[in-house]
């Protein structure tokens, strides 16, 4: 098993932990394997970078660490559970108890605004501070003035930082990203991963992230690379 681990002592207990996790699907050509015999670790409060080119398997393998899909054998366990192990709605509510994401198409709500994009987690759960909530992580991410603006009315670095307030809004234990500035320009992009490091240290929370950008793999604790559905190396940092 790759373990993807901090040399600082003790420890932390992992966040995600997978075995053997193997993903086939079938093509007009036959069985075509997308993720072969992938095993890790990642302890909670690190961060874990993973990268390879396009097509070789590695937002695949972020879903399935979310169990957004599901393999056609092996395991991830998440926070302790086993998530294939449960329903599909059991799945849904782990996911929702523990995960937060960020995505490169930010998957914003058009007709909310930003305030309203983020209280929406929060109205969810039943939280009766959820406009003060999302009000005060907007101001945190730099967007107090933008509060009522739809995000036809934002710019991309602007929807990405309502897409980061929405999820570190629930302080989630883990927080998965898939190419987060891939449709942003340099400057803004790297602006909006200074500010998703920031706020990951300040939470504690666990950040696996998709990126074809080295300098980003880079800054994460520990980097694994994917080709051909394997992991062909590993950097524990």
């Amino acid at each position: 098993m790759t373990s993807i681990a901090s040399s600082q002592t003790p420890s932390p207990a992992p966040a995600i932990v997978v075995h053997d996790l193997n993903k086939v699907v079938e093509d007009s050509s036959g069985p075509l394997t997308i993720l072969h015999n992938i095993s890790l670790t990642v302890p909670a409060g690190e961060s874990l970078a993973i990268v390879g080119a396009s097509g070789s398997g590695k937002s695949t393998l972020l879903s399935l660490l979310a169990g957004l899909d599901t393999p056609t054998s092996g395991q991830v366990m998440m926070c302790g559970h086993s998530l294939f192990d449960m329903s599909e709605d059991e799945r849904a509510a782990h996911r929702a108890s523990h995960v937060g994401f960020v995505f490169q198409s930010f998957q914003l709500i058009a007709h909310l605004s930003a305030l309203e994009n983020v209280m929406l987690p929060l109205e969810l759960r039943g939280d009766r501070e959820a406009r003060r909530k999302a009000t005060a992580m907007l101001e945190r991410v730099g967007l107090g003035a933008r509060l009522r603006h739809r995000p036809a009315l934002l710019s991309g670095g602007e929807q990405q930082r309502v897409a980061l307030a929405r999820a570190f809004v629930m302080h989630p234990a883990i927080l998965m990203a898939d190419e987060p500035t891939g449709s942003l320009d340099h400057a803004t992009g790297q602006s909006i991963m200074d500010l998703m490091f920031e706020l990951n240290r300040e939470n504690g929370t666990t950040l696996i992230l998709v990126t074809h950008d080295v300098h980003i793999a880079q800054r994460c604790h520990s980097q694994i690379r994917i080709s051909a559905g394997q992991i062909i190396h590993d950097i524990s940092g």
